[in-house]
């Protein structure tokens, strides 16, 4: 059976996504997918997917669908939003099944800035370059959701032995105490400048969007560091432009860049950045190169058995 969604809302930013598209930024094409990648996997282990399907990803401009065909088990996963299913109001961590004549309304709660939907079936998603993942600049892969358009779920399934809450691990909540490693063009900036970024406390603004945000906090002004050549960026390099003002780079960054990188992201922490809201409150604390790799096989170690039960469950 064919399940099939009119859109009646899309908020700025609602886009498809899925595990995107890696081992292509030689050519200069970011991964993109899930700003945060470890509530995309759980809204699909939750219902027994591939962790990488296609999703829809909704930012705090919410969405609102209308099942027009069903049954079907959906699954939200990520921040803390308010979820109305049929005539349940739910959290954003939860498995439920819509039937024809059911609205889903999926709108900004007390925390969190991106949540995910998933589909008991496939998700009918363009493809590009083997990748749903919408890249947001180009509007390449899957798509961004248009109020009045319509989304079909190919095989669509109810999965009763699902449905019912999902546990939010700690880990999945935002994270104001982020892990870096200094560099790579730390040398670029005087000792002072390192110090700040390392002690002082630093302001989610407004600037922000798929690509990258843009920090408040300390100048980090570089010294003779901005006819450096392009060299490549990885998701989570904190870049910083000539006015001092640091750019913590995300799912759909540029491959190279000729700004300096005073640090870079654990990885495991990017997902949990993603979820801070402008005007939220962050520090970085320093590692080094051989405590960030402990740290992020010692988190993948805590981490696995928590997913495998999600996906076993049912």
């Amino acid at each position: 059976m064919t399940a099939r969604f009119r859109i009646a809302f899309a908020g700025p930013h609602v886009s498809l996504q899925d595990g995107g598209r890696p081992g292509l930024m030689r050519f200069g094409v970011p991964r993109s997918g899930g700003m945060d990648r470890k509530a995309l996997a759980i809204a699909n282990l939750a219902l027994g997917n591939d962790a990488a399907a296609p999703v829809v990803e909704i930012s705090p401009g919410g969405l609102l669908l209308e099942c027009e065909t069903g049954p079907v088990t959906l699954a939200v996963a990520g921040g803390g939003f308010i979820v109305e299913a049929g005539a349940q109001r739910l959290g954003s961590w939860s498995v439920f099944t819509l039937r024809a004549g059911d609205r889903l309304a999926i709108r900004r709660g007390p925390w969190g800035s991106w949540c995910y939907l998933a589909f008991a079936g496939r998700l009918q998603a363009g493809q590009w370059l083997g990748s749903a993942a919408t890249h947001a600049a180009s509007g390449l892969g899957g798509g961004k959701l248009v109020t009045g358009g319509r989304l079909l779920i190919d095989d669509a399934e109810h999965r009763p032995a699902r449905e019912g809450p999902l546990p939010c691990p700690v880990w999945a909540r935002p994270r104001h105490l982020l892990h870096a490693v200094a560099g790579p063009q730390d040398r670029f900036f005087p000792p002072e400048a390192l110090q700040a970024f390392f002690t002082q406390p630093f302001r989610m603004t407004d600037a922000f969007d798929r690509m990258g945000t843009r920090l408040a906090g300390p100048p980090l002004v570089p010294q003779a560091a901005l006819g450096i050549p392009s060299e490549p960026i990885l998701r989570g390099s904190v870049q910083v432009a000539g006015d001092g003002l640091a750019t913590v780079l995300m799912a759909d960054h540029q491959t190279t860049g000729g700004y300096p990188k005073i640090a870079t992201l654990l990885a495991d922490d990017t997902d949990g950045f993603a979820q801070l809201r402008p005007q939220d409150s962050l520090r970085f604390v320093q590692i080094t190169a051989d405590q960030a790799v402990n740290l992020a096989r010692s988190r993948a170690r805590l981490m696995a058995p928590w997913f495998h039960r999600l996906a076993d469950r049912g």
